[in-house]
């Protein structure tokens, strides 16, 4: 009979060593949105309402003829998805490499998840 024993913490810290930066970085997003209580975007369906939890990827202001948006991509270790704020420009706090929680419905525009105004809460840098 073979058991498989959850990880110590020598397992854990040779992981953390072998391992590279990214994959390090993505692990702590992830247990962050988990332990906020948060969704994690690869779970997320298209019409539900989800709190996800991340740091911000990129930020990008998109001038448009009828209405600009304020665009940034939130990711959480599991995935990403792109937060839409209609009708702004800017809005303090919400730069590359902000952490911050976002609730809101989930759209799915050309296969990327999407959530439009969301509501959201600035976290640390």
């Amino acid at each position: 009979m073979t058991r498989t024993r959850p990880a110590g913490w020598l397992s854990r810290t040779l992981h953390r060593l072998t391992a590279d930066d990214q994959a390090v970085d993505a692990e702590r997003l992830r247990a962050g949105a988990a332990s906020a209580g948060c969704t994690p975007v690869s779970s997320c369906r298209k019409g539900t309402v989800a709190s996800v939890a991340g740091r911000l990827r990129s930020v990008v202001y998109t001038p448009r003829e009828t209405l600009p948006t304020l665009e940034a991509e939130l990711f959480d270790g599991s995935g990403s998805v792109t937060l839409v704020w209609l009708g702004r420009r800017r809005i303090p706090g919400i730069e590359p490499g902000r952490t911050l929680t976002a609730e809101g419905r989930v759209a799915v525009l050309d296969g990327r998840r999407v959530i439009y105004n969301p509501r959201y809460e600035l976290g640390g840098s």
